[in-house]
């Protein structure tokens, strides 16, 4: 085909159509996967979410753990300190050491009864963060699951169709050369305005495809010559005549069929 500043307007016309069909056979392959890779992706974050909430219960089970420890030797070290104050006891001299020692085991006693009550408090919120755990455990689980299932549902879908979206990416590629960069950028913005995707459409029972606005017959003429870009005022849709559409298409077909 000729350059870019060579091409006569139905070359532009005909690379455009090209580039539709291809484009189009691109976004039925991706039609075919839907939201499965989203859905693969949002299952990866919830399970990545899940594992880190996972290991940072299970730290604190263990940071718990040994508070428990340093607690119950705490109170080891307060029950030594009381029959060390008990023995002094019996060997004081005045009421003054007696009630000072006194003071000294009622603390100790004090301590020791926090220390319990704190004990009992983290063996509660063991229990409570154990039983998150085993929650967390079976929603992984259950994650991981569905997350395999849905892997092994897109990579099948990938498997047929992956070598296919390579071909026609690498041919959209081609083709978006052969158009100057004005033209392919009103194609571009045409078809991400448009819910099916289709910038280029042909003429079909005297209307756009997939339109009910009827083209006039000058109009259509005009079209036929292929002598000027031409846009439907309903949709903004570049149009084709119907010949040269099925040209492309059957043309296209036989590219495709080598696939």
């Amino acid at each position: 085909m000729a350059t870019t500043k060579e091409m006569s307007v139905e070359e532009k016309l005909r690379a455009l159509y090209d580039l539709q069909i291809i484009d189009t056979r691109i976004d039925e392959i991706r039609n075919v996967r839907g939201e499965l890779p989203l859905e693969v992706d949002d299952l990866e974050d919830e399970v990545a979410g899940l594992t880190i909430r996972l290991e940072k219960l299970q730290n604190e089970l263990v940071s718990i753990d040994e508070q428990i420890k340093t607690k119950k030797s705490a109170i080891e070290e307060h029950q030594a300190a009381i029959k060390k104050y008990n023995e002094q006891q019996k060997e004081v001299r005045n009421n003054r050491e007696f009630n000072s020692l006194s003071k000294e085991i009622e603390f100790q006693e004090l301590e020791i009864q926090l220390a319990e009550k704190q004990i009992k408090e983290l063996k509660a919120s063991i229990e409570f963060k154990k039983n998150v755990v085993e929650t967390s455990k079976e929603k992984l689980e259950e994650k991981l699951t569905h997350l395999t299932h849905k892997k092994s549902e897109l990579n099948d879908i990938m498997a047929e169709t992956q070598k296919e979206e390579n071909f026609l990416l690498e041919k959209s590629a081609e083709y978006e050369k052969m158009i100057d960069e004005r033209l392919l950028a009103a194609y571009k913005r045409i078809r991400g305005s448009v819910r099916n995707g289709l910038a280029v459409v042909s003429i079909e029972r005297g209307a756009s495809a997939g339109s009910y606005f009827t083209i006039p017959p000058q109009t259509q003429v005009e079209i036929a010559s292929r002598k000027k870009i031409i846009t439907d005022e309903h949709s903004g849709r570049i149009l084709v005549d119907n010949a040269l559409a099925l040209e492309e298409k059957n043309k296209m077909d036989e590219l495709f069929a080598k696939l």
